[in-house]
């Protein structure tokens, strides 16, 4: 592509914004338009200078150089938003989740093959140090086989997250703790590991019942396709503020973990005849006032785009992925009923 590339977001909440900051950040990217089905004033979305509408359809069909539609929208509309901007001839950035199912994401696949248009899904965390230290030490084989790999998630949400009224808690557009908390790290860990069998878990809701229409912790036990065992532990209520987003790994050559609130610092690094590098300092997390999200990466989503549709590099998180990612969480939810 020549010139810049044009984007237009769809969803001018919190992470819709993020995405027209950085896409006006860059050298190589143009705002064309927002949309949003709230007044822009009530939004926010004003404030960026382009046109703003409320129906996605008018946005397509009267702002036809758009290039990109960023869709950053409840999750149960991620599916079906993707649909309509792959259908106009557009390529596609898909906040996580893809969709709710893998159904939903295979008709997002197909659509994109079939119109030679890309889907980038955002997985901000493959960005941050410590992930891409790690995928280079499992892609080296330095860890030797591995044997467990234990996921631990322990995040507060409570009321002041869970607001009346919104989108977030419902079956239908949020979909589960697992969609919209933790898919980041589920999907670092396919990044690392690959696919999972074998699957048992427990479920319970422990102090959400009158916040959200599904469970709010979890312990789930599998193997991987690939090899070793793993499990992942999760929960939205801790007390007050979120305790940590944690990855251990136990291989036959070394011993890593990597933890933090955030899964941003490398706590234990002993691997055989191998000496741990000094990594650049960590973006902070995404914060939203009375809680925090995962790191501030958006700006390398945003970069990745421009490159890949310029023929620089390769999409860092490919439709298939997260797919992959939906469909794990998916296998795992079947298990509570």
């Amino acid at each position: 592509m020549n010139g810049p590339i044009k984007f237009a977001i769809v969803g001018c909440g919190h992470i819709g914004k993020r995405h027209a900051e950085m896409v006006k950040r860059h050298p190589e990217a143009e705002l064309l338009a927002m949309c949003d089905t709230r007044p822009s004033g009530e939004t926010g979305a004003d404030q960026f200078g382009v046109p703003v509408f409320t129906e996605l359809e008018a946005m397509l069909r009267e702002m036809p150089s758009i290039d990109v539609v960023n869709v950053c929208t409840p999750n149960g509309l991620h599916a079906q938003q993707s649909l309509m901007a792959l259908e106009a001839r557009k390529h596609v950035v898909c906040e996580k989740p893809m969709g709710l199912s893998k159904s939903e994401c295979e008709e997002v696949l197909y659509k994109a093959l079939q119109v030679h248009r890309t889907v980038f899904g955002v997985m901000q965390n493959r960005y941050s140090p410590p992930s891409a230290w790690i995928k280079g030490i499992i892609d080296e084989k330095r860890l030797g086989d591995i044997f467990i790999v234990q996921v631990n998630c322990y995040w507060n949400r409570d009321e002041r997250y869970y607001k009346k009224g919104g989108w977030k808690g419902s079956q239908e557009l949020d979909g589960g703790t697992l969609f919209t908390q933790f898919s980041h790290f589920i999907d670092i860990m396919y990044w690392l590991f690959g696919d999972i069998t074998e699957i048992q878990a427990k479920f319970a809701d422990f102090n959400h019942a009158g916040l959200t229409e599904f469970e709010d912790s979890g312990l789930v036990q599998f193997r991987f396709v690939n090899g070793g065992m793993g499990c992942i532990n999760y929960s939205t209520s801790v007390w007050d503020k979120n305790l940590e987003s944690s990855m251990t790994i136990i291989g036959s050559k070394g011993s890593v973990k990597i933890g933090g609130q955030y899964m941003d610092q490398v706590e234990v690094c002993h691997i055989k005849d191998y000496t741990m590098p000094k990594l650049a300092a960590t973006n902070p997390a995404n914060d939203y006032g009375s809680y925090k999200g995962s790191a501030n990466n958006h700006s390398y989503i945003i970069d990745n785009v421009v490159d890949t549709l310029k023929g620089r590099t390769t999409l860092t998180t490919n439709a298939l992925e997260g797919l992959k990612v939906v469909e794990i969480i998916e296998r795992i939810y079947k298990l509570k009923t």
